[in-house]
């Protein structure tokens, strides 16, 4: 049982995304800009088309937009990956998912740290798309043993946070104080550092086989390398990027545009070239660009077939584009993606129908006024108008989609091809706990909510 004095971790969730919000407009202002443009988006959608403010409104989704944010962090050994998984704890976000992102020639693999409960998800929906990067996948092994001895000396913690993360797990969490100090010690992780912590040849040999890993290994710490918002209408924000100063990439990375929105869709600019000083130089003369300004637009999330059809419709639309989507044929894969996903069934009813997406259940006030419902099914309800449906909100990511992002911002150059397997055991060993499948967090979820109604019903 919780404490009294204890902050619940969904606040405290809160407060640490609030406070990173705030860093990272400070560290990159043109997520400021970016802001203000999903903001402006946003108003207008609801202002423009009801239903989906009804929509908003009725699942409660309306009081977390504004508040909505992923980062992405990358580490570079199994220690930092298992302590940051504690200090995620403190906040309630659990490790989901497993992505491996090596067949797109990004050499880490992933989880996302989030809450897991719809009740908590509405508190805070932060989440964190956390990478390890693949020191295996260094072909030479002095500069692959280079990088371990450099990651091996640094501590992307401060002391303060590791006392504090000790305390909550002990106490069993954290009072107001220890709270609001837990949340300014953790900021500490993610914020950007602009000294190396190598030469600068060093930085040259690290990045020339890969980018990513000059990035996580030749700094104090896994700085957090973007920060999302979520938009009401990804299609508007990308049209209006270069309006506010801000180049967008090419391709839109997910689905193509619908009616009913599914899964995630992604864009980001360009990353920022930014000024570092090495360690064999007096002042900054160096630059580094990993940090950029993303922004996502989430749908419905799907079942296990509905998973295998969208996943057979990408395929079929990247294979028949022969190459990887840029600015050169970014009219023409969009083209595919709408021709490919005309067999994708674009209604809430036909995807619940086909089993495609999960919903969440909800008793409207007529289900409520009714008498007599024992042994009425849950179509009878439906049709009735006893109950309705609402899609649950895909809380999650895309390998593909993450892929696409992260060597959008490398450069097309960065891309390599990893003769490897991916490894979940591994990365499972190194965080010190199994992840969890997002689809039967999905599933628990849409079948509490049938639970919830038919209780209330018989009730009634």
């Amino acid at each position: 049982m919780s404490h009294p004095d204890f902050v619940s971790p969904d606040l405290i969730r809160q407060r640490f995304s609030k406070a990173m919000s705030d860093m990272y407009r400070e560290e990159v202002p043109l997520y400021g800009a970016l802001m203000e443009l999903v903001e402006q988006t946003n108003r207008h959608v609801l202002a423009s088309d009801p239903q989906i403010a009804r929509q908003l409104e009725s699942t409660g989704e309306i009081q977390r937009l504004d508040l909505e944010r992923h980062g992405a962090i990358r580490v570079g050994t199994a220690t930092e990956l298992a302590t940051l998984a504690r200090l995620f704890a403190v906040m309630g976000m659990q490790p989901v998912g497993y992505y491996d992102l090596t067949p797109a020639g990004v050499p880490v693999h992933s989880t996302a740290f989030r809450a897991v409960h719809e009740a908590a998800l509405q508190v805070s929906p932060f989440r964190v798309f956390t990478s390890l990067l693949r020191l295996e996948l260094i072909e030479d092994p002095e500069l692959r043993a280079f990088a371990q001895s450099v990651l091996d000396k640094r501590s992307i913690f401060t002391p303060t946070a590791r006392v504090l993360i000790e305390q909550a797990e002990t106490q069993g969490g954290l009072t107001e104080k220890q709270a609001w100090d837990f949340v300014e010690q953790a900021l500490e992780t993610f914020r950007w550092h602009h000294s190396a912590t190598v030469t600068a040849a060093q930085y040259q040999q690290l990045s020339a086989q890969h980018r990513l890993i000059a990035d996580v290994v030749a700094f104090k710490g896994p700085h957090i390398n973007h920060l999302t918002p979520r938009t009401l209408d990804i299609d508007i924000v990308q049209a209006q990027m270069p309006a506010h100063g801000i180049t967008p990439k090419a391709v839109i990375e997910g689905p193509p545009r619908r009616q009913c929105p599914i899964l995630l869709r992604q864009t980001s600019f360009k990353a920022l070239d930014e000024p570092i000083a090495f360690t064999d130089q007096d002042q900054t003369r160096g630059s580094h660009s990993a940090r950029f300004g993303e922004i996502e637009q989430r749908g419905a999330a799907l079942t296990p077939k509905g998973r295998a059809l969208y996943d057979r419709l990408l395929n079929a639309a990247r294979d028949e584009l022969k190459d990887f989507p840029n600015e050169a044929n970014a009219a023409r894969y969009n083209e595919l993606m709408a021709q490919h996903f005309g067999e994708f069934p674009d209604t809430l009813e036909g995807m619940r129908r086909q089993e495609l997406a999960y919903f969440r259940y909800f008793v409207t006030e007529k289900g409520l006024a009714a008498d007599g419902l024992d042994g009425v099914t849950l179509e009878d309800l439906l049709s009735a108008g006893y109950v309705r449906v609402e899609p649950l909100v895909y809380e999650d990511f895309l390998p593909v989609s993450a892929a696409g992002i992260f060597q959008s911002n490398l450069g097309d150059a960065a891309q390599t091809h990893y003769g490897v397997h991916s490894n979940q055991q591994a990365f499972e060993q190194a965080l010190g706990r199994k992840t969890i499948d997002e689809l039967g967090l999905y599933a628990e979820t849409q079948q509490r909510s049938i639970e919830e109604c038919l209780t209330a019903l018989k009730r009634g």
